[in-house]
């Protein structure tokens, strides 16, 4: 199917499509009634995650509720830092928890012996995705492949979770720079390596979440963020020179405009801090953009849903635009919500 067909795709290629194309993050999950009944069944989130017909499934069900322009693969960020030989488990309640890695002598414990195989049930899972769509006539939705930015991912790994501050993160990439990029490197090498197979997989778009780039100063950001992804993209367009990539360095600021101008990303995702205005000035003229409503109004709905949804649309629908939050879905959101969205958004026409 050629590209110009999807509307999703239209839009990275810088084709104005008759209607406003949509996904949203964390589109399939714990909001839906489905995904929790198939939870129950499964166990675990990796359970799941690692199951390529639960996988499937469970990216599939929005698709089927909702009708967005484009599914993204059920799977999480974290699957690097597991293939790589982490330890890697999800507290219901608490999210993730790995072992934390504190020193190069950590680093050095990461290999590529289990990498492949640890993420072969998401490369067939996306394979499934891909005949799913076409089989249940979801002909016009594009299938997005996504990873977690080395930075984002590095987080994780050396806090062993969440983090308020990242403390324990960012003092290492300032008391051992030399060590900090060695991690970097394997990440940005494992990352490459995933997102090509995902494609080789059959995904159409990727996108690189940088859920933590706002933790970073202005020179850190470029080092540490920036580069990094700069790597990753030059990597996976050796070999898929045409895959469109979208960047989220969520949280980034005024630094949003140096990730466009010097990642070579094809479009950047906003989140709801930043201004719609800014990014129609600055970023549009670049690259599309993608947002940014707060997933927050989503969840509290009414007056204030239109009211944003309006307000977004105002602003970036002279340039290149997707309609997407600005975080992902939160559990609590009403499902009325997501439809009262879908409808506002598709009432919308450029004609």
């Amino acid at each position: 199917m050629a590209y110009q067909k999807k509307k999703f795709i239209e839009v990275l290629n810088k084709h104005k499509p008759d209607h406003i194309p949509f996904w949203f993050m964390r589109q399939a999950g714990r909001y839906l009634p489905e995904y929790m009944a198939l939870r129950k069944e499964a166990g675990g989130f990796l359970d799941m995650a690692y199951n390529p017909g639960m996988a499937c499934e469970i990216t599939m069900q929005p698709i089927r509720r909702f009708g967005m322009d484009a599914a993204i693969i059920f799977s999480d960020i974290l699957v690097i830092p597991h293939a790589l030989g982490q330890s890697l488990e999800f507290v219901q309640g608490e999210g993730p928890k790995l072992d934390p890695l504190r020193s190069s002598a950590d680093f050095s414990k990461l290999n590529f012996n289990s990498f492949e195989k640890t993420l072969t049930p998401v490369y067939e899972a996306l394979s499934k995705v891909k005949t799913s769509l076409q089989q249940e006539n979801h002909n016009g939705t594009a299938l997005i492949g996504f990873c977690g930015a080395p930075w984002t991912v590095a987080c994780y790994m050396v806090e062993g979770g969440g983090s308020k501050d990242f403390f324990n993160v960012r003092k290492l990439a300032y008391q051992d720079p030399q060590g900090f990029a060695g991690l970097m490197d394997l990440l940005v090498e494992s990352t490459a390596q995933y997102l090509i197979n995902q494609v080789n997989a059959g995904a159409e778009v990727l996108q690189i979440f940088d859920s933590w780039a706002g933790a970073l100063d202005s020179q850190s950001f470029r080092r540490w963020v920036i580069q990094p992804t700069k790597q990753i993209i030059d990597l996976v367009r050796d070999t898929h020179p045409n895959v469109p990539i979208i960047g989220f360095p969520r949280c980034a600021g005024q630094n949003y405009l140096s990730y466009v101008q010097d990642t070579g990303v094809t479009a950047v995702s906003i989140d709801q801090a930043l201004d719609t205005k800014w990014a129609a000035r600055s970023l549009q003229p670049l690259v599309p953009v993608q947002g940014n409503l707060d997933p927050i109004c989503l969840l509290a709905g009414g007056d204030a849903l239109k009211l944003a949804v309006e307000k977004i649309i105002g602003d970036l629908t002279d340039g290149d635009f997707i309609f997407n939050l600005g975080h992902g879905i939160h559990k609590d959101t009403p499902i009325e919500h997501v439809e009262d969205l879908v409808r506002y958004i598709r009432e919308f026409s450029y004609e």
